[in-house]
């Protein structure tokens, strides 16, 4: 597979089309309390770095990286789209934004994802990146339908 990871400033139509499917992935395998998937709006205005991977002009997964403070960040919006999974975007998405990251001088990075067998896949990709269970961080509380991860870098 020949792509390219380039990061984008604004959401045009190919980002909008991948937060929608996003969302509403998120919200068909979770309550509606336990979804912390963020619209592309907020995504932006959070300050996230917000990568698309292409092939050619098709745009097919995203990924985005949200520092929480000056050395602390989060994964947010990984998303590949459906027919497309199973071909290493995920982790081409990670790597870049592992090396986001520290470029940004962030030291640690940590994501929200669902504790349901749905999201066991995701979570065998953060594993696999070096991240590891941790007690929720930031805003998140416990909940039973969500798994916390970090990784220092």
């Amino acid at each position: 597979m020949s792509f390219q990871i380039e990061r984008v400033n604004t959401p045009g139509p190919d980002v909008l089309d991948l937060v929608t499917r996003h969302l509403q992935a998120m919200s068909s395998q979770s309550p509606a309390e336990s979804c912390h998937a963020m619209g592309a709006d907020d995504l932006f205005a959070a300050g996230a770095a917000v990568f698309v991977l292409k092939e050619g002009a098709d745009t097919l997964g995203m990924g985005a990286i949200k520092p929480l403070d000056d050395t602390h960040g989060e994964l947010k919006s990984m998303h590949t789209k459906s027919e497309m999974r199973g071909k290493g975007i995920g982790s081409a998405l990670v790597l870049k934004l592992l090396d986001e990251a520290r470029t940004l001088g962030l030291r640690q990075v940590s994501l929200e994802t669902g504790s349901e067998d749905v999201f066991a896949p995701a979570r065998r990709l953060y594993e696999r990146h070096g991240f590891s269970y941790c007690p929720p961080f930031g805003d998140y509380v416990e909940d039973p339908y969500s798994v916390f991860m970090t990784r220092s870098l």
